[in-house]
């Protein structure tokens, strides 16, 4: 990360399966935030909380998300990205591929 960013500064943009997602520096919690040693980093979408689908009805996920109990793969202490149902997209963007997981 650049030296020097600010809380709420746009890390980027990111357009994906036709959704917009801007990206902002900041932190995950409040510990962070009062230590004299961080600065913002990018704080990407929280998918569980709000979850976000594409036009086919498959969930938007982060590749360091907690897994859910459709996880396949070898460490699901690692995050979605390690599942054979994650589908990477742009930066830590990505799709599950899990018919499970889908809306349709």
């Amino acid at each position: 990360m650049p030296h020097g960013k600010k809380e709420g500064e746009v890390y980027r943009e990111i357009d994906l399966h036709g959704k917009r997602f801007i990206i902002r520096y900041g932190y995950y919690d409040e510990r962070e935030r009062q230590s004299s040693y961080n600065e913002p980093i990018p704080i990407f979408p929280d998918f569980i909380a709000s979850p976000v689908y594409t036009d086919d009805g498959y969930p938007f996920v982060t590749a360091i998300q907690d897994t859910c109990a459709c996880f396949e793969g070898r460490n699901d202490e690692n995050g979605c990205h390690g599942c054979k149902y994650y589908e990477s997209g742009d930066d830590l963007i990505g799709i599950c591929k899990c018919p499970l997981n889908s809306k349709k």
